[in-house]
């Protein structure tokens, strides 16, 4: 039985993966719990799951705690994060919350000797190679969680000793792939929030919509894969069932199929090297009855380019556009900025900050502290 340690257990990865802890109850024992501030919903996972400890990161006083839940340990704030990744007897750790606070949970988790499974691209964009180097030396190979990296994961379990030369990460073009860039310039909150094929929080919903989601996995399959960002191409691929894909020098491609459901990717990575059931049914390749790719439009997403351009110039860079795209998307979010803006205030950050330095954890939080302040100016 593997035990298992949630971070970020009310969202949609945690809930799914606590859907595949109840369908194989025999394989899997939950033994921590968090969440932001979804009291409640932590609450009935947790007498669903009776973890030994669980944590607000918002907090909570003990007064509020429930009488039937009091056997738990509970937490709250950073120190929540820290003794789930960490402290609490687990095999593996889902690391799901949003942003860069799953940089310091994934590092907690790799010391202390976890098997990290990656549902959180914020901790490789900004600390690549601190996370890569240490799980080196610890022996514990990160296993991803986004459907892209898992396909791609997937098909270099049939590479053998063969070296992809080029990575296809797919993308669904979000719901502007049609739209004119005027159009998208000026797209409300209700649209943004619109994604045609997966459910999913608001933040990772408008990156999607920006496809500044699929600059920030440019980002992290250069760490995950160890390839260069020029052997990466991203794909639009309008039905979301290939998932990614990886070429090799004879020509040959090798792609992951699957119908947009997270249980897959997530099911994988909790039982690799074995696959179990997930509730998930393959796709009906005859009701599909054709698949298209499309070449992305860097003119209309101009986040493309610019994960490029932050991967290029190396340094602190990437955690200057993941720090500035967060506060501009809040932003977004809170009705003040147009979605056009998102991208201008993200490039304005990368004009001003790109050459700070990330080579330890408090250069990296430097970074993103001064990336927000640039992310949050009118």
């Amino acid at each position: 039985m593997k035990r298992i340690s949630i971070l970020g257990s009310t969202g949609s990865i945690g809930t799914q993966a606590l859907d595949i802890c109840a369908r194989h109850p025999e394989e899997y024992q939950v033994v921590a719990l968090t969440a932001k501030a979804s009291k409640e919903k932590l609450f009935e996972q947790v007498r669903a799951f009776r973890p030994e400890m669980a944590g607000l990161l918002d907090g909570i006083e003990p007064d509020e705690i429930p009488e039937d839940l009091r056997f738990c340990r509970w937490m709250s704030g950073k120190e929540a994060l820290r003794a789930a990744a960490a402290e609490v007897a687990a095999d593996q750790v889902l690391v799901s919350i949003v942003g860069i606070a799953g940089l310091q949970s994934v590092l907690d988790a790799l010391e202390a000797g976890r098997q990290v499974l990656l549902a959180n691209k914020e901790a490789l964009v900004t600390g690549g190679h601190l996370v890569m180097d240490l799980a080196a030396r610890m022996g514990r190979p990160i296993l991803p969680v986004d459907s892209e990296h898992s396909a791609i994961f997937q098909c270099l379990q049939g590479a053998g000793p063969n070296r992809p030369t080029r990575i296809l990460l797919t993308a669904s073009g979000g719901p502007f792939r049609t739209w004119k860039k005027e159009e998208i310039h000026r797209a409300t909150r209700e649209q943004a929030l619109n994604h045609p094929n997966w459910a999913m929080g608001a933040k990772i919903t408008v990156d999607s919509a920006s496809m500044f989601n699929k600059g920030l996995e440019i980002m992290e399959a250069r760490w995950l894969f160890d390839m260069p960002a020029e052997q990466i191409q991203v794909v639009v691929h309008p039905e979301s069932i290939v998932h990614s894909a990886i070429e090799f020098e004879d020509g040959a491609v090798l792609a992951q199929l699957g119908v947009p459901d997270m249980r897959v990717p997530i099911g994988y990575a909790m039982a690799y090297p074995r696959r179990e059931t997930t509730g998930v049914k393959g796709p009906d390749l005859f009701q599909l009855g054709k698949l298209t790719f499309e070449q992305p439009d860097e003119e209309k997403f101009p986040s493309l380019r610019l994960a490029k351009e932050a991967l290029a110039a190396g340094g602190a860079a990437c955690t200057v556009l993941n720090g500035a795209n967060e506060e501009a998307v809040a932003a977004f979010l809170r009705g003040e900025i147009a979605f056009g803006e998102i991208y201008t205030r993200v490039e304005t950050a990368l004009e001003q900050l790109s050459g700070l330095p990330a080579g330890n954890f408090e250069e990296i939080f430097e970074a993103d502290r001064r990336a927000r302040e640039v992310g949050k100016r009118k």
